[in-house]
């Protein structure tokens, strides 16, 4: 990560949330599915919800949903990993916001790369992520060997259930 970048993170952290300082450590505590996981601060041990912005990955039931999931457990594994999230908001299911790194690698880039996520063009307007995703998709990569793979957001539609707790 560059140091402006870090520096943007730790003002928006120290912005974003009361509770947490900027210099909180964070553990992956658990993966809930490839855009949302469960982080514990190492210093003070709460746990916070995190929907990883940028992308919509595919449920855990849906096509491709486990692969994405193993994916951010195998990236995210180890017990003094050192997770950098920039926690802007919350989500209507009270979920933080916001970007997750797990040993230096952007999570969100990481799983378009693969071809196990949609990049989020309603909610995120980053080239490097838009890029990423249509080179997946040309390669064939992941969910786009696929014909027409269904997105999250239709999957869910067609398959409403409540949010994960």
């Amino acid at each position: 990560m560059r140091s402006w970048q870090f520096l943007w993170l730790s003002i928006l952290l120290s912005v974003a949330s009361n509770t947490l300082a900027s210099d909180t450590q964070f553990q992956v505590s658990y993966v809930y599915d490839g855009d949302t996981v469960k982080l514990k601060s190492l210093q003070s041990g709460e746990e916070i919800k995190l929907r990883i912005t940028d992308i919509d990955a595919p449920e855990r039931n849906q096509s491709y949903g486990k692969q994405s999931r193993r994916a951010v457990l195998k990236l995210c594994k180890g017990p003094d990993i050192e997770v950098e999230a920039n926690l802007s908001g919350k989500d209507r299911y009270e979920r933080h916001l916001g970007k997750l790194y797990c040993n230096n690698t952007d999570v969100s880039r990481h799983l378009l790369e693969q071809g196990l996520a949609w990049h989020n063009v309603k909610y995120s307007n980053d080239a490097t992520l838009r890029s990423t995703a249509a080179k997946a998709r040309s390669k064939k990569v992941g969910l786009w060997q696929h014909h027409n793979p269904m997105p999250p957001w239709v999957w869910r539609q067609k398959h409403r259930h409540p949010p994960y707790n």
